[in-house]
């Protein structure tokens, strides 16, 4: 059996305050690609495409999740890897490229791209709440914030 080992209390809040320091040093730029994977050419394109049955689902989508992924592997503390069920979604939905085939399985083929492409949005919009809306780590956790400590293995 493998035993789970938790950080120690001091561990997990060094985690989070460098965590939480990043976020409001990346806050421009995280907010910058927020916007950019919230306006109407990538949010609203990539999921019509996807319902449209289009191909650029593939590089809409997949553009963006890369762009958010980038910004949430700068902000983790200690270069601290992902979650592994983070990781297992962003696996099964980015690096796939067309082919014809896809077409005759649309919704099994593209729907991890899109189920990646929520996930990465939904931790970047969750950084920019929290850099934008605190100025010190929270003490009681609101439910985004806990969600960004699991991402990060620090909760």
């Amino acid at each position: 059996m493998v035993e789970c080992r938790y950080p120690s209390r001091e561990e997990i809040q060094r985690l989070e305050r460098i965590f939480f320091d990043n976020i409001r040093t990346h806050a421009p730029a995280l907010r910058k690609t927020l916007d950019e994977i919230n306006s109407r050419s990538c949010y609203e394109n990539g999921i019509y495409r996807f319902y449209h049955q289009s191909f650029k689902t593939f590089q809409i989508l997949q553009t963006a999740t890369d762009k958010a992924l980038a910004l949430l592997a700068a902000i983790a503390p200690d270069r601290r890897p992902f979650c592994e069920f983070f990781s297992q979604i962003i696996a099964a939905g980015t690096q796939r490229t067309f082919s014809l085939e896809d077409n005759e399985n649309w919704v099994q083929r593209t729907a991890p791209i899109v189920e990646a492409f929520f996930h990465a949005r939904y931790f970047l919009e969750m950084a920019v709440k929290y850099a934008e809306e605190f100025k010190e780590p929270p003490q009681q956790l609101p439910f985004g914030w806990a969600a960004l400590l699991e991402l990060y293995g620090i909760r």
